[in-house]
């Protein structure tokens, strides 16, 4: 098999908004920006809603703070929180700047919408294309800066180690060959795993491809019980992935309703179909199990719809639904991971040279349940974080001497192994799903390790290995928390606050108790 090297100094993995964020602020370092799709493909690309930021005049950070830790059950890191929050207006701004276009009212001004557990209207948006519109601004400016490289259609398969330290990491292509990207830092930015999950909201490309880079080389995995299901995807019959239909359309006064036409989320919660997703989402689950049909009734929105949700509007005529007449069928669906590698404030692992940012990283800032239209924010925030972070260790820590590149693992097949992902998925979404137990939790860890057989695909593989340690995770919480819910463990426990962290030692997977409290790590 044919074989390159080519040396940069930061290699950014991904080039959703987390990876572009990270590329752009690492220049005017050397930086080698790869991607496994186009240049905007992933799940930046489908985020609808918008992006949360505190600009208004009726808004602060340290409402927006408030609101996010209110959503995260008890687990967000409040330093966390407030970069977050507080860098957030500065990098909406910055947005603006790079020519990003956002809604705006018809005196000008920045039109802000509201979302489930936002107490004020702070949500920037682009119709519900917001994520799209970012990737567009970002996308000029990494393209136009002559210290980044932009490498599309190349799949990573494994870090490159060095001494203990990751220095760059080994791709293949369509043509199947094989490239070291040797670095003085890596920084991931891979996005997340939804396509773990058989009813999701994520494209294909959503394999969990960071989080098991970074597993493989030892690296702490932090949360990784908590995925949220977003409570109102298109549930269009044979759909995979299901459309997301925008959480922005409830802000505007769309409302979930069963076959009778009643509104049943307020018996879940008194902010009813406003409340945090992991409530709207259960509740939804549940009332279908119960026998009833769910929709969603958007038809007060009436002629505006296909102006202000074209996205959505797009999706429910290709499935032959019209929202601006009848009520749409929705249905609880995997969408976003809170969990991933744990990172500092500035992106860094725990291993050396590796940095981590966006949705395959933990933070800390989402806890156990993210607040609506943080996500993109995230990325921005601590992508840029990363990216700066990243470029100065490379410059303090220059490469090793060049030695030839070991073999890549030779188990892995460039077939993708459809039958085992699809076991897989189908496994993870009916058993370590909206509601979990013990028993449920144990036979889907059982089936996992027995799909485990060489010859799988590095995306199959990454999928696998993130299902096993995330399905082990959900097994060893057992209280019931945010995006996290055990039938037979349902009330939120105190002694439970605290992370759950995963490692790899000498293949054997070690999860560990982080209490928030006094930070004294004991195993579980």
């Amino acid at each position: 098999m044919s074989r390159l090297v080519s040396t940069t100094d930061v290699l950014v993995i991904g080039a959703g908004v987390a990876g572009l964020s990270a590329a752009f602020a690492a220049a005017p370092a050397r930086v080698t920006l790869l991607t496994k799709t186009d240049l905007f493909g992933g799940n930046s690309a489908h985020a609808q809603g918008g992006v949360a930021a505190a600009i208004g005049a009726a808004d602060s950070p340290a409402l927006h703070a408030r609101d996010t830790l209110a959503a995260g059950a008890g687990l967000n890191d409040h330093e966390a929180v407030g970069v977050l929050t507080s860098e957030g207006p500065d990098r909406a701004h910055a947005l603006l700047a790079l020519g990003a276009r956002f809604d705006r009212t018809q005196d000008g001004a920045l039109a802000l919408a509201r979302e489930a557990a936002h107490s004020v209207r702070r949500v920037l948006h682009s119709a519900d294309a917001t994520g799209a519109e970012i990737l567009k601004a970002l996308g000029r400016a990494v393209r136009s800066n002559p210290m980044i490289r932009l490498v599309e259609r190349a799949t990573v398969v494994d870090l490159h180690m060095v001494d203990g330290r990751v220095a760059g990491a080994f791709t293949t292509d369509t043509d199947g060959l094989t490239t070291l990207h040797q670095a003085g830092a890596v920084v991931l930015a891979t996005g997340g795993s939804g396509q773990l999950f058989e009813v999701t909201t994520n494209p294909v490309e959503a394999t969990a491809d960071g989080i098991a880079l970074a597993a493989r080389v030892g690296a702490t995995l932090r949360d990784l019980e908590f995925v949220q299901f977003h409570p109102t995807a298109l549930a269009a019959p044979g759909a995979d992935p299901l459309p997301l239909v925008t959480e922005a359309l409830r802000g505007e006064g769309a409302v979930l309703i069963d076959e009778a036409g009643r509104r049943f989320t307020t018996d879940s919660h008194p902010d009813g179909d406003l409340a945090p997703r992991d409530v709207v989402a259960r509740a939804i689950a549940q009332h279908r199990l119960d026998g009833h049909d769910v929709y969603l009734d958007a038809t007060s929105i009436g002629a505006h719809f296909p102006e202000r949700f074209p996205t959505v509007f797009g999706a429910c005529r290709l499935h032959g639904f019209d929202p601006r007449t009848q009520p749409i069928p929705v249905s609880p669906a995997a969408h976003y991971h809170m969990g991933g590698v744990a990172t500092a404030l500035d992106g860094r692992t725990d291993i050396d040279g590796l940095f981590a940012a966006g949705e395959v990283a933990a933070t800390g800032v989402h806890g156990a349940n993210r607040l609506a239209s943080n996500s993109l924010l995230e990325g921005l925030v601590f992508g840029a974080r990363a990216g700066v972070a990243a470029a100065a260790y490379a410059v303090e820590n220059p490469l090793p001497p060049a030695s030839p590149p070991p073999p890549i693992d030779r188990h892995h097949s460039t077939t993708r192994a459809g039958a085992t992902a699809a076991s897989l998925r189908r496994i993870m979404w009916r058993q370590v799903g909206l509601v979990r137990d013990n028993d449920g939790l144990s036979e889907a860890i059982r089936l996992l390790d027995d799909l485990d057989r060489p010859g799988l695909d590095p995306e199959t593989c990454n999928l696998l290995l993130v299902a096993r340690l995330t399905a082990r995770a959900a097994l060893a919480r057992t209280e019931s928390r945010g995006a996290h819910q055990r039938a037979d463990f349902p009330h939120t426990d105190r002694g439970w606050s605290g992370h759950l962290d995963v490692r790899l030692v000498d293949g054997q997977v070690v999860i560990s108790f982080d209490p928030i409290a006094d930070k004294e790590a004991v195993t579980v």
